[in-house]
C-alpha cells in the first residue's frame, strides 16, 4: 500500500480486474476502466485460472489473452520467474561468458542438473554433500515444503529411494552444494543470539544498463533451523542498512515543498473496496444492535433470575433465528459478526486510519476475552456496556477522521441500511399486538431513546409514541426515517450508473421508500408493515450491489 501511494498507482487484487473485449479493465463504482500497464506482484501461476492454474481463486480470467493481444503491458511479465529455475542455475556461468564475455560477478550456488549424464553421476557420487530437489522449482530450498532433501540427513532407506528416483528421472532433479546460511544477531529473550538470514537484492533497468539498488529485503529465522527462515514457518523480515562513511543525498520522487503542490483528489474506487466498506458498516451496526438487545435481556435476567419470564422468552425466540443464543453470555453469533467486520476491514486497511484498525482489533480481542470469562446476568450486562463503548469509539473514529470520499459514503450506507433493518425488525417484534409486558420500555432502551421519549412525550410509553419516535421522527438518529433520509442523501451522491441526469434504480427506490414512510402515521405501522419495511431496506442493498459491486 505504501509503494502504491508513493508511486501514485492503484493497488488492486485479482477480483478487482476483469477482461472485456480482450482488454483488461478494473471494476470501479464508476464503471469499467481500461488498464494499459499492470505491475504484477502475484505469482505468475496464479494470475489466470483459464490458462494457468485452474484452482487459482486470486487471479483474473482472461489476463493471459489480454497480454497476448498486446492490449496491456505487464511489468514483471508472466514467465519472468523462469530465470529463478534451479536447473538454469547450473548453466549461469556459461551463459554469462557467452553473453557478457565475462564470469559471474557474484558466484551462484554450485548446481548440477541431473538431466546430463556426467552431472548426474557427480550428484550420485557426492549425494551426502548435496542438497537435492526439483529441477524446475523456483523456490528456495527452505521454502518448498520438504521437496528438497539434504543428503547427509537421509536414512539408508531414504537415500536408496532418492537415488532410484534420480536414476529413473534425472531431468527432474538438481543437486546443489550444501551451504551454511549466514547469520545475523537477533535480540531474543533479552540477549543477542545468531539466527540464519537471507538477503534478496534488486536490480533496476536504466538507459545506462542494469543498476543494483542499495539495500535489499532480508529474512531472519526464528530458530537456528535454516528452514525456519521461510515466512510461512515463522520467519520475519528485517531492515537492511547500507552504511556509508560520508553523508548520503536523500532521493525521492515526491515533490519538495519549495516546488509547490497540488491537491490530488481520490481516484475511482474499486468495486471490491466499496463492497467491503459497505459490509464493514453493516457488520459494525449489526454488532451494536445485537449488543443492545443482549444488554437489555441480561439486565432483566439479573433482576428476575427467571429466563422463562414472557419478555425474556420472547427475546430468546426472536434472536434464535439469527444465530444468537442468549443462554451463552457472549453468543458465538455476536463473535462471528465482529470477526466478519475485522475481515472486511482487513481487505481495505489502506482506506482508514491506523487508529481505526487498532480500535477494531481491540473490539475483537475484547469480545474473545469476554467469551471465556463472562457469565449471564449482571456480568454480561457490564460486558455489553463495555462493548457498546468500544463500538461507539470505533464508529466515532471513522466518523470524525475518515476522508469524505466515495468510500466513506459506502461505509455510511452500510451502517444506515443495517440500522434501518434492525430497528424495523425489533420494532415489529416488541410493538406487535400481544407483545409481553415491558416490551415497549425495552424497545426504547434498545433504541437508546429513553430520555428522548420522556422529553418528547409527557405520557407513559405507548405503542404510538414508541413507533413515532423510533420509526417516524426525522430528528432522532435512531429512527427508521432518519436512516432513510441519510440513505437518500448518500445514494444521491454516488457516481451515476444510468447516465448523467438519470437516477439509478437504488436512488429511485430510496426516494419512493423515504416518501412513503415520511407521510405515514404511527397507526399505519403494523407489525407486518414494519417487517415489509425491513425487507424493502434490505432490497436496497441488492440494487446497490447490482449497480456498483458486480
Amino acid at each position: 500500500a505504501y509503494i502504491a501511494r508513493y508511486l501514485g498507482i492503484m493497488l488492486l487484487e485479482g477480483e478487482d480486474l476483469t477482461v472485456s473485449g480482450g482488454r483488461l479493465m478494473v471494476r470501479t463504482v464508476s464503471g469499467l476502466m481500461p488498464i494499459g500497464v499492470l505491475w504484477r506482484r502475484l505469482d505468475a501461476a496464479f494470475a489466470d485460472p483459464l490458462e494457468l492454474r485452474p484452482d487459482s481463486q486470486i487471479g483474473t480470467p482472461g489476463l493471459v489473452e489480454a497480454i497476448r493481444r498486446g492490449t496491456v503491458s505487464a511489468v514483471n511479465a508472466l514467465g519472468s520467474g523462469l530465470i529463478e529455475t534451479r536447473a538454469l542455475l547450473s548453466f549461469l556461468p556459461r551463459i554469462a561468458r557467452e553473453l557478457q564475455g565475462d564470469d559471474l560477478k557474484l558466484p551462484s550456488i554450485a548446481t548440477w542438473w541431473c538431466g546430463q549424464e556426467a552431472e548426474r553421476a557427480h550428484v550420485l557420487a557426492n549425494i551426502d554433500r548435496m542438497v537435492v530437489g526439483p529441477a524446475l522449482s523456483t523456490r528456495l530450498a527452505f521454502e518448498d515444503d520438504g521437496a528438497t532433501r539434504l543428503g547427509s540427513s537421509l536414512s539408508a532407506g531414504e537415500r536408496a529411494e532418492l537415488v532410484a528416483r534420480i536414476e529413473a528421472d534425472g531431468a527432474g532433479f538438481v543437486g546443489q552444494e550444501a551451504v551454511t546460511l549466514s547469520t545475523t544477531p537477533v535480540f531474543v529473550g533479552g540477549v543477542l543470539e545468531p539466527r540464519p538470514a537471507s538477503l534478496r537484492v534488486y536490480l533496476a533497468r536504466t538507459p545506462e544498463g542494469w543498476t543494483v539498488m542499495p539495500g535489499g529485503f532480508a529474512r531472519v529465522g526464528f530458530s537456528l533451523d535454516p528452514t525456519a527462515i521461510a515466512m510461512q514457518r515463522g520467519g520475519q523480515a528485517a531492515d537492511v542498512w547500507v552504511v556509508s562513511d560520508r553523508p548520503v543525498e536523500r532521493e525521492t520522487l515526491l515533490p519538495q515543498e519549495h516546488e509547490g503542490f497540488t491537491r490530488t483528489m481520490p481516484g475511482s474506487l474499486p468495486s471490491r473496496a466499496a463492497e467491503n466498506l459497505t459490509w464493514l458498516g453493516r457488520y459494525i451496526e449489526r454488532s451494536e444492535d445485537t449488543v443492545r438487545v443482549l444488554r437489555a435481556y441480561h439486565v432483566r435476567l439479573a433482576e428476575t433470575s427467571d429466563p422463562d419470564m414472557p419478555l425474556l422468552a420472547d427475546i430468546r425466540d426472536y434472536l434464535e433465528p439469527f444465530g444468537i443464543e442468549v443462554e451463552t453470555a457472549i453468543p458465538q453469533g455476536l463473535i462471528g459478526t465482529l470477526d466478519s467486520a475485522v475481515y472486511s476491514a482487513g481487505q481495505i486497511r489502506d482506506r482508514f486510519s491506523p487508529d481505526g484498525w487498532l480500535a477494531l482489533k481491540d473490539l475483537s480481542k475484547t469480545i474473545h476475552k469476554f467469551a471465556d470469562t463472562v457469565a449471564p446476568g449482571d456480568d454480561a450486562t457490564r460486558a455489553m456496556t463495555v462493548m457498546l463503548r468500544k463500538l461507539a469509539g470505533f464508529s466515532g473514529l471513522l466518523h470524525e477522521n475518515m476522508y469524505r470520499f466515495t468510500g466513506w459514503r459506502f461505509l455510511e450506507i452500510g451502517r444506515r441500511l443495517e440500522r434501518g433493518i434492525q430497528t424495523a425488525r425489533t420494532l415489529s417484534r416488541l410493538t406487535r399486538n400481544g407483545a409481553p409486558e415491558g416490551a415497549l420500555d425495552m424497545m426504547l432502551e434498545i433504541g437508546d431513546s429513553v430520555m428522548t421519549h420522556r422529553r418528547q412525550y409527557p405520557v407513559q410509553a405507548g405503542r404510538r409514541t414508541v413507533i413515532d419516535l423510533l420509526a417516524l421522527d426525522p430528528l432522532n438518529p435512531r429512527s427508521i426515517l432518519f436512516q432513510l433520509e441519510r440513505l437518500k442523501a448518500e445514494i444521491g451522491m454516488l457516481p451515476s450508473v444510468g447516465g448523467e441526469g438519470h437516477m439509478s434504480p437504488a436512488a429511485k427506490e430510496i426516494l419512493q421508500l423515504n416518501t412513503a414512510i415520511a407521510v405515514m402515521e404511527p397507526s399505519d405501522m403494523s407489525a407486518k408493515v414494519l417487517d415489509d419495511l425491513a425487507g424493502q431496506i434490505g432490497d436496497l442493498y441488492n440494487s446497490l450491489a447490482r449497480a456498483y459491486f458486480g
